[in-house]
């Protein structure tokens, strides 16, 4: 099992690479945006690597860095989300705007990936949300302590569509403006109203 491969790049394509190991050329698929940051032909190489086997077919998958070989590996536990797809899903969106989609639950922007429809990208957010790791330099937030009834009203928003960061935030400025009025913040109705009303602006 091949995990990590360094030596010299004899060719890079957008999707494929070939680099020169101990005199043996190896042929490794990539992502789109690892293309970009390869260097030229001819220049040392390091990548992290995945090694897929099959009955048919040996294939290897290389990442510059750990954490986005970590994210190929997570989207290839997704049921119908196979290595070439992984990879397709990769070079449509940064991996950390990726794992920001996933976690916000943000199924329209992952729609917006060639491939992924939208059964694929509800299973994605489903299965993955709570197992990516936080955004790479920011420590994770804890979510603010919220009432039963904030829960409530949170959860209703983002059965309705609503990203949920983006719900946590106008639920947050309505009990912040609301503060001083009872019925604002007891209210399932007023609560949720006014979170709406700050979705819309």
């Amino acid at each position: 099992m091949i995990a990590h491969l360094r030596g010299k790049l004899l060719a890079k394509h957008p999707n494929q690479v070939v680099v020169e190991a101990a005199g043996v050329g190896y042929e490794v698929n990539i992502a789109v945006p690892t293309f970009s940051e390869l260097p030229g032909n001819g220049a040392d190489v390091a990548l992290h690597i995945y090694t897929h086997v099959r009955e048919d077919v040996i294939a290897l998958y290389g990442f510059l860095r750990p954490a986005e070989k970590q994210l190929f590996e997570k989207l290839m536990t997704v049921s119908g989300i196979g290595p070439k797809l992984a990879v397709t899903i990769l070079s449509g969106m940064a991996a950390e705007d990726l794992s920001a989609a996933i976690r916000g639950n943000d199924v329209v922007r992952l729609t917006k990936i060639p491939g992924i429809g939208r059964k694929t990208a509800e299973r994605m957010v489903l299965e993955l949300r709570d197992k990516l790791p936080p955004a790479s330099g920011a420590p994770e937030q804890p979510h603010p302590t919220m009432s039963a009834l904030e829960e409530d009203v949170l959860s209703a928003l983002v059965n309705l569509g609503y990203q949920r960061a983006a719900a946590e935030k106008a639920l947050a400025s309505v009990t912040k403006d609301g503060a001083g009025e009872s019925e604002k913040v007891t209210s399932f109705d007023a609560l949720f109203r006014g979170a709406l009303a700050q979705l819309s602006k």
